[in-house]
């Protein structure tokens, strides 16, 4: 006879998913969470999404699988935006039909209004942290908030009964910040999307480079928490190391830092958004990724870059201190670094073998990060969650010491 918790493993989930971003939205939040939903319906499980309202949705819709909320712009971030509290319509709604878990991807008002909610229904919940919020507020020039809102963040995930942190690195700094009951999620990447043989000879044509000369790339969103001064800076000692090498930046993506980087880099080819093949193509194309940021939870284009065979630039946190290996299948620096991460951009290039056999290492690894045992985890936590609610009172789950409300 099979024992209780080998049924519960098999128990199809009423699953309920909140977010203020999705897809076709562009950001490592919004590829992430569309992987695990739709791996999670794969799986078996009804999978209800509650988000704001994008641009081509209908005025109004509520049905099983999706319930709309009103958003608001997010100050600095053209095409995101926070989602309108909407306690009292969660509460009729998971009243009527009640999910067995949810997973709160954001911390913003819809976020809060689903966590409220949950804690009054009695309604297990998961959240995730997707977003270092607290670090962006140093770059925005709201430094005297970062203790207001790491405090926020630390009550909110506090009051849920799991919080998943993307990498080891974040993990660890959460920790110290005294947040309670943290497990890990990795990110997986699409290796048969992202893949060397995209590569178009076309496309470098159009970037004015022969398959001698050198593409140093950058994909991501162009936003002041980026680190992407040290573009500029790290693109044009490079090019004074090899005068007599043809390198060319090239950068992908959109963002509140455009402008002011086409200004600051005129030789640069701005690529804007990419999305599937075309953004595989670009990836192919390129032959160093420079990563700056140090901001990252967990920087999903550095797997993307690894699995398209590029020789990646990173720094030592998140996706890159994971999944590279200094010297074998990517190089790194340590965070702050400014001259290790020049020292190491320069290692790639002095030798052709060396770049050659580093991309091959890259491709190599990366082919192996495949979403399914991801998803897979990211179930089990969630019916870990539901028998732990099943299993004890209420009051086990731990409060958090104070709230920012008194």
């Amino acid at each position: 006879m099979a024992s209780a918790d080998t049924e519960a493993m098999t128990t199809a989930l009423h699953i309920t998913l909140i977010s203020e971003t999705f897809p076709p939205e562009i950001n490592g939040v919004a590829n992430t969470l569309g992987r695990l939903c739709d791996g999670l319906r794969a799986r078996g499980h009804r999978v209800e999404l509650v988000r704001p309202r994008q641009g081509d949705d209908p005025q109004r819709s509520e049905d099983d699988a999706l319930l709309l909320c009103r958003g608001w712009p997010l100050p600095g971030y053209p095409g995101l935006q926070w989602g309108q509290s909407s306690m009292h319509k969660l509460l009729r709604r998971w009243t009527r039909q009640r999910p067995d878990v949810l997973y709160i991807a954001t911390e913003g008002p819809l976020g809060l209004s689903a966590l409220r909610a949950a804690r009054r229904l009695g309604i297990a919940v998961v959240s995730g942290f997707h977003t270092n919020f607290q670090q962006y507020t140093n770059q925005y020039g709201l430094g005297l908030l970062t203790r207001l809102l790491t405090h926020y963040l630390r009550w909110f995930h506090n009051r849920s009964a799991l919080t998943l942190v993307p990498s080891v690195s974040q993990r660890l700094e959460l920790e110290r910040r005294h947040f309670d009951r943290l497990a890990l999620l990795s990110r997986g990447v699409d290796s048969q999307l992202f893949h060397p043989t995209k590569r178009l000879n076309a496309l470098r044509e159009q970037w004015g480079l022969s398959e001698q000369d050198i593409a140093v790339i950058h994909v991501g969103r162009l936003a002041p928490e980026k680190n992407l001064g040290l573009l500029k800076r790290c693109f044009d000692k490079l090019a004074g190391a090899y005068p007599q090498r043809n390198l060319k930046l090239i950068i992908v993506g959109d963002g509140p830092q455009r402008v002011a980087l086409e200004k600051e880099l005129p030789e640069a080819i701005f690529c804007g958004s990419q999305r599937g093949e075309a953004l595989a193509a670009h990836y192919a194309s390129g032959d160093l990724f420079l990563f700056p940021s140090m901001t990252e939870t967990f920087g999903n284009v550095v797997l993307e870059a690894l699995a398209s065979g590029l020789g990646v630039v990173a720094y030592d946190q998140a996706a890159a201190a994971q999944h590279i290996r200094h010297g074998y299948n990517g190089v790194l620096a340590m965070p702050g670094d400014e001259e290790a991460f020049f020292d190491a951009a320069q290692w790639l290039l002095e030798e052709d073998e060396t770049l050659r056999c580093v991309r091959l290492n890259a491709r190599q690894h990366a082919s192996r990060q495949g979403w399914a045992a991801i998803i897979e985890q990211f179930e089990n936590h969630l019916q870990g969650a539901c028998r732990d609610l099943r299993d004890k009172p209420p009051t086990a789950i731990k409060p958090a010491s104070s709230t920012p409300h008194g």
